[in-house]
Order: C-alpha cells, then structure tokens, then sequence
C-alpha cells in the first residue's frame, strides 16, 4: 500500500525526536544542571597566559584567592574561578588588556560569521568550539544559530523542536510583521549557558519561514529589509559583548545575506578536498555577486577580515597537505595559519554534544590524541584572537 509522503515524515519526524530525546538522556546531564568541567593549574596558566609558577606564587602571596584543592594540593579551577581570578590581577598590571582583552572605548563590536555553501565543513563545530576557547579567554561572547537545523543549540543542551517548538529563537528577533505578530527584542530570545561569558541566541526549524517569507516582504516594502534584520537585532545588545560569532545555514539565502551584512569578518570552513574547494570556488562567484547587488543598496560596509579555515584537515592524507599547501599559495594571509585538524578527539567530543574544551579529562582513553587536538584548536581561536585585536588596532598579548 503506498503511503502518503506527509504522513511518512510526520511519522518518522515523531520518531527522531522521541530517539534523540533517549540519547540525550543517556549522553548528557539534564539540561537544567548542565555544568562545564574544572580546569587545572596549567590549563588556566596557558588561558592567562602566564606560567604555571606565577599562578603558584600569586596564590601563595595571596594576591588571589584559593580555590578547590584535591589530592596533593592539586587545584581544580572553574570557569567562575578563572574569570575572578583575571579580574583581579588586570587591577595591579602593567598592561591589564593582558588578563582582560576584551573591547576598550572606542572598539568595535567584532561579529564573525561562519559560512560555507555546502554541509559537512565542520562549520557547526568551528564556530563553537572558536566560542567556547573566546570566553575561556576573558571575552564576552554571544553566539547565534541562524541555521534552521540548529546543530549548534544542541551543543548547549537544548532539543530544538522540543524545546523551540512554541518560539524562542533567532526567528523571533528577526520576523516580519503578521497581524498580531510582531518581532521581539533579541533579549527575549537570548540564553544564558553554562559557560561564564557566553550567551547563545538559539536556533530552530521556524528560522525557514524568513527564507519564504522574505519575498513577500519585500513586494510590500516592509521595514527594515532582510539584510538589516539581524543587524538591527544586534544594536540592541551591542554593549553587552565583544564578540559575535553567527553559525550560517550551509547555503547564500536571506539568513546567510542577513548575517553577513551584519558582520565585520567572515570566516568560511574548507576542507583541503577538491570537491570541497570546487564547491566554494562555486559560493565565491555567487556571493560576490550577491553582495555588489547588496552593497550598492546599503547593505554591505567595510570588512575587517575575509578568513578561510581548513578544516577536518587530516595531516596523514599527502592529498590535503598538498592541497592545504596550494591555498595558502594562493591565498596568501586570507588562510588562518593553523588548521582544525581532523581528530578523533573532537568526533568523540561531538557524540557527546561537546567541545573538547569540555570533555572530563578523566575520562579521556587516549590524552596524546586529545592533546593534539586541543593544541591545533587553541592554536586556530589564537589566530583568530589575533586578527580581532588588530581589528581593534592592538596587537597580541604575550606571557606575563
């Protein structure tokens, strides 16, 4: 008997939820005690930038304050620990952007959005893992989901269409106007998570209606246009943080433009794979022309960074090295330095539903491989730190 195709995925849609409710269950802590792991001496010396023994001796001075201590006086920090602890020795130093790097007077919210034509770039993952290493840093960070998928919500815990299901997300701050339905402020919409220092704007299946919706908008001259939505959702906030990361859908639609006309940098995830640079070889000829038509209307400014990351990089493949090689050849300084590289470490991480800046050190089966991979992680988030200070005409902070 032939089913009715509706019918079928309204079924199978059902039971995904229900499936993926379960393994949520099973993989993470409930989401209302969601915590994220301690951290130790050198963790918080290399996030300070400072040596393990200026740590040491700030304790033992008393300069800052004690935290918890298990066996052999080992200390476990927590985020909260950190960010206090920063704060207090930006007070007596010489240069405190060191402890606090954040925006001065003067300084420009910094929002990057990561893009790419096509899925599978680890674009999801970059952008919150970049975001999770940020706010560890000192930076106040906001993070936003403008994929309809929303793979970047569930990093924090949360099940899109259960916990969506009746609004709040993006959609919702960026909406147009239907009868007795009107956008709200992006604080009606914003989470706190568990990380110090980061808020998320989440995501949801609802951020499609923006992409059918925008034409009918625009035959009816509503205000503001699509390409300043989310912009004008961000003034609203815009004191409020340092940093803006957008994770974009993988494709140049309305949400896609929207955010890239709000940005002051791009970020877009490659694979060293011929397939994958054929695909953004494809996005690059249709943005630009997208975006001329955009600028000549008002919705493009100046950028401070266009910056391509090679991602899912295995090192092993002499194909992609070649390749990696090849584009920073031809891309000259446009290539972030270090690579993400593809990792087991992460994979497993993601699983989870996690960054590996959150995975129990404990629990790590194989810790050479994760520390690889926190070293090639840190090293791309300290490049792209750089290029934020010298947007905001600073360099960056050496070792205390």
């Amino acid at each position: 008997m032939n089913a009715i195709l509706h019918d079928k995925l309204r079924v199978d849609a059902e039971r995904l939820s229900e499936a993926l409710d379960q393994m949520s269950k099973l993989f993470l802590a409930p989401r209302e005690t969601k915590e994220l792991r301690t951290f130790s001496t050198a963790e918080v010396a290399q996030l300070l930038r400072v040596s393990d023994g200026y740590l040491r001796k700030s304790h033992f001075d008393g300069k800052i304050p004690d935290v918890q201590q298990g066996v052999g006086g080992k200390r476990f920090y927590t985020a909260e620990d950190i960010l206090e602890i920063r704060h207090i020795l930006a007070q007596n130093a010489k240069d405190p952007n060191h402890f606090l790097p954040g925006r001065k007077e003067g300084d420009k919210l910094q929002i990057w959005s990561t893009v790419n034509f096509k899925g599978g770039s680890s674009k999801t993952t970059s952008t919150v893992t970049i975001a999770h290493r940020l706010a560890l840093r000192g930076y106040r960070v906001l993070v936003i989901d403008a994929d309809p998928q929303a793979s970047l919500t569930t990093f924090f815990g949360y099940q899109p269409e259960i916990d969506f299901r009746h609004g709040g997300t993006l959609y919702d701050a960026i909406r147009y106007n239907d009868g007795d339905t009107y956008r709200v402020p992006i604080t009606e919409v914003l989470k706190k998570t568990y990380f110090p220092n980061l808020d998320l704007v989440p995501g949801g299946i609802m951020l499609s209606e923006f992409e059918t919706e925008t034409p009918t908008a625009l035959s009816r001259g509503e205000q503001p246009v699509f390409f300043n939505r989310i912009r004008d959702a961000l003034r609203q906030v815009e004191d409020d943080y340092d940093i803006v990361m957008i994770d974009c859908p993988p494709q140049l639609g309305y949400l896609t433009m929207s955010a890239v006309c709000a940005s002051t940098s791009l970020l877009m995830t490659i694979i060293p794979e011929r397939v994958d640079l054929a695909s953004a070889s494809q996005f690059l000829t249709m943005a630009s022309g997208v975006l001329e038509v955009l600028h000549s209307n008002g919705g493009i400014g100046a950028y401070d960074n266009f910056a391509y990351l090679l991602t899912r990089f295995d090192t092993q493949v002499s194909t992609q090295t070649d390749l990696a090689d090849w584009m920073r050849q031809l891309l000259g300084d446009s290539v972030i330095p270090t690579a993400f590289v593809k990792s087991s470490a992460v994979s497993e991480a993601g699983l989870a539903q996690k960054t590996v800046y959150e995975v129990d050190l404990a629990s790590i089966k194989n810790r050479r491989t994760y520390e690889r991979a926190i070293e090639a992680i840190n090293g791309v988030s300290d490049d792209i730190e750089k290029l934020i200070q010298s947007a905001w005409g600073r360099g960056g902070n050496d070792e205390a």
